[in-house]
């Protein structure tokens, strides 16, 4: 369980610096007390306590601001409850309806296999041994999504491991010291593209490629590999850490591609 949600005290704090932080430095006690369902005096209480644990900063009568350390808590806490949100999806999938992909003609009350293909969920007419089956509850053709509940058993996913093209910075060339022939074959390996840096970007648009995501690279990666999809994240060297930390979050696999031109190749 997020740590947070174990602790009102911390799922409070949780709460006040999310309401600092989209309204500083001019931050009225008395507004964000109502929105939390206790008094300003509280309020008042629970920022001393932030400012002393270093996460905000006050700058005189109601002005005050997250300070890094801060901003690193409040993606920390966020990043658990992410985690959490997902098991627990997966914890009522028997009990809701999920969308599949019909990959034949279903009919309304049978009993489908269900299959993990290319990351979406995929219903059949078609018994699978040992599988997850749910009940069709929307009639479909075979290519339509279809409505299916009351699922039974799980649903065999593994998780992928995400590839890590770690590029020059542009002060050790950039793109123009980026191995191409290297990148355009790990880019063939790879079902979804990701950049990270504009050194990344400009090398895989070199090799007339159009990277899948330019925003959101760091958590797009984390749910291509949960939904088992081959992500390669072309990454400039400088931001290789912080992905290698998100990852790490997870618990997920990894690998690095060194995608630097070695000095017998280089002008």
């Amino acid at each position: 369980m997020a740590q947070i949600l174990k602790s009102k005290n911390l799922a409070t704090k949780f709460q006040i610096m999310l309401e600092i932080a989209a309204n500083q430095p001019n931050v009225q006690q008395k507004d964000i007390a109502p929105k939390l369902g206790i008094t300003s005096q509280a309020v008042s209480e629970y920022i001393r306590d932030l400012i002393r644990d270093g996460w905000v900063s006050s700058h005189g009568r109601s002005r005050y601001t997250v300070t890094k350390e801060g901003v690193d808590w409040i993606l920390q806490m966020s990043r658990q409850l992410h985690t959490y949100a997902w098991s627990v999806s997966k914890v009522v999938a028997d009990i809701s309806t999920s969308t599949a992909i019909a990959d034949s003609d279903l009919a309304v009350g049978q009993r489908a296999s269900l299959y993990m293909r290319d990351g979406l969920l995929y219903a059949s007419d078609v018994e699978a041994e040992g599988g997850a089956t749910g009940l069709v509850i929307t009639e479909a053709r075979k290519g339509q999504d279809v409505g299916i509940r009351n699922v039974e058993g799980i649903v065999e996913l593994e998780t992928a491991a995400v590839t890590i093209g770690r590029v020059p910075e542009i002060g050790d060339g950039g793109s123009s010291t980026t191995d191409l022939n290297r990148l355009e074959k790990a880019v063939k390996k790879a079902r979804l593209v990701g950049a990270m840096g504009t050194e990344a970007l400009v090398a895989i648009k070199q090799i007339g490629v159009q990277p899948d995501y330019l925003h959101g690279v760091r958590e797009a990666a984390v749910e291509a590999a949960y939904c088992g999809l081959p992500f390669l994240v072309v990454c400039s060297r400088d931001r290789v850490s912080a992905l290698i930390q998100r990852l790490e979050e997870e618990n997920l696999s990894y690998h690095i591609v060194d995608l630097s031109q070695r000095p017998s190749e280089k002008a």
